[in-house]
């Protein structure tokens, strides 16, 4: 399945939260606090959910959150089984640790699709050298800054500027906020997206 570019604002009305981080998304849900479609109103949540639905549910908010397909999202979870420690923590922390999130994380860009353009168009560098792949895993001590040819781009001087979002605990911000470094591994409580991981382990295990 491909990355999914349909109306957002309607995902996100479906799984009930905002899943793109838009303030489109934010006024619709605002609005229109309940599913889309005709009997939307009438299917309010909660009424005859099943376990598998609210598992699957959990499953696609974290996967259109960090904008992967079904194949990516599910060898990064194939992946955390194999590891050692809890599997649904060390599968939130694999994505966390994705370069276009971090982008994200540290203010630099608006939206995580915004930050996945960003590196793919090479606009980054980790420890000096161009990575233009969204998925690269950052790890430790990994440098992560906007190029210098790309520094006056617009849209990244105004998401440094205006977004003004402070960076979590295990990325350290340069002093001229075009650039982070990973000072450690994230720990669950410093990843504030609201999953309940256990519910995708759960859907996976069957």
């Amino acid at each position: 399945m491909s990355r999914y570019t349909g109306p957002r604002a309607r995902i996100s009305r479906r799984l009930g939260t905002n899943i793109f981080d838009t303030r489109g998304e934010a006024a619709a849900l605002e609005k229109r606090p309940y599913p889309p479609g005709v009997h939307g109103r009438t299917r309010r949540r909660g009424n005859n959910n099943t376990e598998y639905l609210f598992q699957l549910q959990e499953k696609q908010k974290a996967r259109l959150s960090y904008g992967l397909t079904e194949r990516q999202f599910r060898r990064i979870y194939e992946e955390a089984s194999r590891r050692t420690g809890v599997t649904g923590e060390n599968m939130l922390r694999f994505l966390e640790l994705r370069l276009d999130n971090v982008l994200y994380r540290a203010g630099l860009g608006a939206t995580r699709a915004q930050a996945r353009q960003f590196v793919s168009h090479g606009h980054v560098n980790v420890n000096g050298k161009r990575v233009n792949i969204p998925s690269y895993r950052v790890r430790k001590g990994d440098v992560i800054e906007i190029r210098e040819a790309s520094r006056n781009n617009p849209i990244i001087q105004w998401n440094k500027d205006v977004l003004d979002r402070t960076p979590p605990a295990w990325l350290d911000r340069a002093a001229d906020g075009l650039g982070v470094t990973v000072y450690s591994e994230p720990l669950r409580e410093q990843i504030d997206v609201p999953l309940r991981e256990q519910l995708i382990v759960e859907l996976y295990s069957k």
